[in-house]
Parts: C-alpha cells; sequence; structure tokens
C-alpha cells in the first residue's frame, strides 16, 4: 500500500531530472502519473518524446503511467493535459508543476526573446495547468463531490536570492511564489492545497552553470546523494498525500539532506512618524539609525 494509492497525478517536465524523481516517486506511491514532457533541450528549442522514458521506467517498476507530449505554457495544450488525466483516468488529483528552461544573459545583453521565452515557460507554464485544473476541482465540487485536492509548485534557490546572469529566470522563479500564495487561498474553499518546493540536484538546467558538473538522472544513482535530484521527491509525494492537508500557502527548501521552511517577505524593523509627512530632507537618518541600524561616522 502506497500513501497516494488511487491517486491520479500530472508532473509537468518530468521526462529527465526533477520532474523525474517526482514522478517515480509518486508512482513507488501508488499514484497513477501523467508523465508530461514536450521533449525541448534545456533552452526550449525541439520536442521529442523524452516522456516516454520516464513512463518505461515507471511501468518497468509496476506502475501505472502514461506520456504526454503537451507545451505546459500552451493555454490550450495545458486543458489537453488535465483532460487527457480525466478522459484516461476519471478525475485529477495531484499536479505537480516543474517544466522550465533557461537562457541566461547578463542584463544589458538580455533579449526580449529571452525574457519572453523564460517568463513564458516557467511562470505562463505553471499557471496554466494550475488553471484549468482548478476549472476541474471546481466543477466536481459544483456536482457535490468532496475534493482532495494537491499543487506542487517549483520555485529555486535563485529565484528566492537572485542570481547573476539570470534576470529572467529568478523573476519566473520569484513570480512562481507569489502565484503559489494566492492560488492557496482561492483554492482553499475547493478542497485544494498548493505548496511550492524550491529543490536542489544537477540537473540539466543545473549543468549549464560553469563548474556545477555533469547531470545525471535520479535513477542513475544507487544510494544517497546530496546532488541527486530526485532528494526533493519524497518531500513532494508527502505534500501530495491526504496527510498533508494542513499544508498550504507554504515554501519548502530541499537541498541534500535538509529541509527548509521559508518565512519568505515578514516585517522588519519599523519606524513611525506619528502622523506627520515624512520629511525627505530630515528622513536619512531614521533610516540609518532605526531601519538599518547602522554605525556610520556622524550618524
Amino acid at each position: 500500500m502506497g500513501m497516494l494509492d488511487g491517486k491520479v497525478a500530472v508532473v509537468t517536465g518530468s521526462g529527465h531530472g526533477i520532474g523525474r524523481g517526482h514522478a517515480l516517486e509518486l508512482a513507488k506511491q501508488g499514484a497513477t502519473v501523467i508523465v508530461n514532457d514536450l521533449g525541448a533541450t534545456v533552452t526550449g528549442e525541439g520536442s521529442g518524446r523524452d516522456a516516454d522514458l520516464t513512463v518505461g521506467l515507471i511501468t518497468d517498476r509496476g506502475g501505472v503511467a502514461v506520456a504526454n507530449y503537451e507545451d505546459v505554457a500552451d493555454f490550450d495544450g495545458a486543458e489537453r493535459m488535465v483532460a487527457q488525466a480525466v478522459d484516461e483516468f476519471g478525475r485529477l488529483d495531484i499536479l505537480v508543476n516543474n517544466a522550465g528552461i533557461v537562457r541566461d544573459s547578463i542584463m544589458h545583453a538580455m533579449s526580449e526573446e529571452q525574457w519572453d521565452a523564460v517568463i513564458r515557460v516557467h511562470l505562463k507554464g505553471t499557471f496554466a495547468p494550475m488553471r484549468h485544473a482548478a476549472a476541474h476541482w471546481r466543477a466536481r465540487v459544483k456536482n457535490g463531490e468532496q475534493v482532495v485536492g494537491r499543487v506542487i509548485n517549483t520555485t529555486s534557490g535563485a529565484g528566492l536570492s537572485g542570481n547573476v546572469g539570470q534576470a529572467n529566470y529568478t523573476a519566473a522563479k520569484a513570480g512562481i511564489v507569489g502565484l503559489t500564495l494566492t492560488a492557496s487561498v482561492e483554492l482553499a474553499r475547493l478542497g485544494v492545497t498548493v505548496n511550492c518546493i524550491a529543490p536542489g540536484g544537477t540537473t540539466r538546467i543545473m549543468s549549464t552553470i560553469p563548474g556545477a558538473g555533469e547531470a545525471k538522472e535520479p535513477d542513475e544513482y544507487t544510494e544517497f546523494h546530496p546532488l541527486d535530484p530526485s532528494v526533493s521527491s519524497p518531500v513532494v509525494a508527502w505534500l501530495a498525500s491526504d496527510e498533508a492537508g494542513y499544508v498550504s500557502g507554504q515554501v519548502i527548501r530541499a537541498i541534500g539532506e535538509t529541509l527548509v521552511l521559508l518565512d519568505g517577505w515578514s516585517y522588519g524593523a519599523t519606524i513611525d512618524n506619528g502622523g506627520a509627512h515624512w520629511d525627505a530632507t530630515t528622513l536619512g537618518h531614521r533610516i540609518a539609525t532605526d531601519l538599518f541600524r547602522s554605525r556610520a561616522p556622524g550618524l
């Protein structure tokens, strides 16, 4: 018996890397998995049948999986992906948004096309599947069904702290966090939780960074390794389970053997002007001493 027995899941971008790790783990826990992958390169060009690789691994291990080759950032394609789960298996219970690409460039040299392509795949490619999944869950609720839905989105360490040469990627990944927070509130009434994972591992995307090392697939590791792309996958499986029904609107960093709950933007030092207008010519001293607590000479 697995903790996801009877569940139907879609995992986007699961032909390789972290997404493959998630798909394998969800299947291991008993879920039926729609393995989505456009089959593009790490920079988003072309298409292929990479999803078949993960489907083969799952079925060889006794699980149930089918391939889906849609572009998750195509609004109609995302709808067809959700419809495939419903048409073939009766419903959708779990959506894991993982698909992504990189087109790195320093900001002064980044082209509009580089910006648009990355924002499209990561941010729209998270919204579009979630939008159609939400419509599916809402229809079931309106029909009197009690829904237990799960969405797990994917941000990154770069999206949480910034990274040189990745203005497009970090903006998209930070945007996914904001999208997660809003969706967690909107979908709560439908019985759906929405959380975000910030995974680690040497993936095809990570291997584009000089010195990061060669990417390996999750199934190529025979024992624990902190760079295994599937390190975060058990966390995703747990978030997808009924046991995690009390967790929503959270961001979890899962890297190596460590899990960290991200606090996000929170209020820090605060100053108040007692109902008067701020004066720009005198404001600097209070900011320095009371907000930033500077110890600069003369302050």
